[in-house]
């Protein structure tokens, strides 16, 4: 069982004294092509997966060695595939970027970031909303997610939409998990950095990493979508992984890490903590910090472990907390963590 809290000291005790970041990154661009060390030590780990029909791709990795490259269907675990929500860690992770470009701040507001693209006749109190709010999706307005994501993605300008829906919740008080907030923080980000989300993800995140970042699904104004529909190989979610795990080295501070990994808010849904962009809590007894998709998509860092973990599945099927979530939980508890710690 997923259990919470999440100690965040470990990742940046455990990533001190790790190699200089020239170092790091030229471990990044050639880890991914040595060959898989332990795999026959994952036969637990194969035979579960193998019967889970949902579940496409698995890569696991200790120190940066990959020890399981897996693709049970679909594409190869070097191909692009739509990560959905994980979608929303990388869009944290940019405003962690700008933040640390000193472009903003956690306390910079709406009113101060993008006072055109607030409705006219919206609540007074959106104007109020900080990017720390969006950031761990505390903005307090109604969601546009679940059952409201297909009129908000039909509106004809999805900030607008976003904005100007009704306050269920005071700013900073609870987690509502809507795409619309991230959405948000993805336009405060561009607006801020005068480029694309597109263009942002790709030269802070994506060009010091070696990731590939393909162009997606733009709203009516010409905002990239924050919080959905990205697309990485499971390959490349690897890499963004290990520098989180890593504690940012220089792509990301690691005052920021240690930020997003220190509990904000709970999700009332699956009832772990949230930190920025981060689900945060344990399985089996270790710590993990955890991006999670529609799907079943997911990038797991086990910093006790030292390891990191990516798993892609089918983007077409839900994937509930009650049902293949709890699933893919239960096999990283019973069969990948008892595996890796084998290795």
């Amino acid at each position: 069982m997923f259990r919470n809290p999440f100690g965040i000291n470990v990742i940046l005790n455990e990533a001190r004294g790790f190699m200089h970041r020239r170092t790091v990154l030229a471990t990044f661009g050639s880890f991914l092509a040595l060959p898989v060390l332990a795999q026959d030590t994952f036969d637990a780990t194969m035979r579960r997966a193998q019967g889970m029909d949902q579940l496409n791709g698995l890569i696991v990795a200790r120190d940066g060695q990959i020890l399981l490259d897996h693709a049970f269907r679909g594409p190869s675990t070097r191909q692009a595939v739509n990560i959905k929500s994980v979608s929303k860690t990388l869009v944290a992770a940019a405003a962690g970027a700008a933040i640390d470009r000193k472009l903003i701040t956690l306390q910079t507001t709406l009113g101060e970031a993008i006072p055109d693209l607030i409705p006219a006749g919206s609540d007074p109190r959106a104007s109020t909303i900080t990017v720390e709010n969006l950031v761990t999706m505390q903005a307090g307005l109604q969601r546009t997610s679940g059952a409201n994501y297909g009129q908000w993605v039909s509106s004809r300008d999805w900030v607008g939409y976003a904005l100007s829906r009704p306050f269920e919740a005071e700013p900073g008080t609870r987690m509502l998990y809507s795409t619309g907030s991230i959405h948000v923080l993805g336009a405060v980000i561009a607006r801020r950095a005068d480029a694309t989300l597109l263009s942002v993800m790709r030269n802070w995140i994506g060009a010091p990493l070696d990731i590939q970042i393909p162009g997606w699904t733009r709203d009516p104004q010409g905002f990239y979508l924050g919080g959905n529909e990205m697309a990485l190989s499971p390959h490349d979610m690897l890499r963004f992984a290990e520098m989180t795990r890593l504690g940012g080295q220089d792509v990301l501070s690691k005052e920021w890490i240690e930020a997003s990994f220190r509990p904000r808010t709970r999700s009332p849904f699956s009832g772990l903590d949230y930190g920025y962009g981060w689900f945060l809590g344990q399985i089996g007894g270790t710590r993990m910090a955890m991006a999670r998709g529609y799907g079943g998509q997911i990038i797991a860092i086990l910093p006790q472990e030292r390891a990191s973990i990516v798993i892609t599945s089918d983007p077409t099927r839900p994937a509930r907390s009650e049902g293949y979530f709890g699933d893919l939980l239960a096999f990283l508890e019973d069969a990948v963590l008892p595996d890796l710690q084998a290795a």
